[in-house]
């Protein structure tokens, strides 16, 4: 036997059901947070050369701590560079 119930609810409305926080507050602030970051950076988000140059610098130290982290939840290996 197989039943189907269909429920016609708001996103909002569902949450309450279930009893899940209301999570807009969180969201309007990191939003929020966004907006301002981009329009300080807005030189960089226009200039291509910038914006790759950034995200490259990024990219590379961000690696390396993937790198230690793994290698310390693979048995702790020292991983300092020397």
């Amino acid at each position: 036997m197989k039943i189907t119930v269909n429920v016609d609810c708001t996103p909002a409305e569902a949450r309450a059901f279930f009893g899940l926080p209301d999570m807009s507050p969180v969201n309007d602030v990191i939003v929020t947070a966004m907006v301002e970051r981009s329009k300080e950076n807005i030189d960089t988000l226009s200039d291509p050369k910038l914006f790759w140059d950034k995200a490259m610098a990024a990219s590379g130290t961000g690696m390396d701590a993937m790198q230690q982290m793994f290698a310390a939840a693979m048995g702790g290996v020292d991983t300092d560079k020397k």
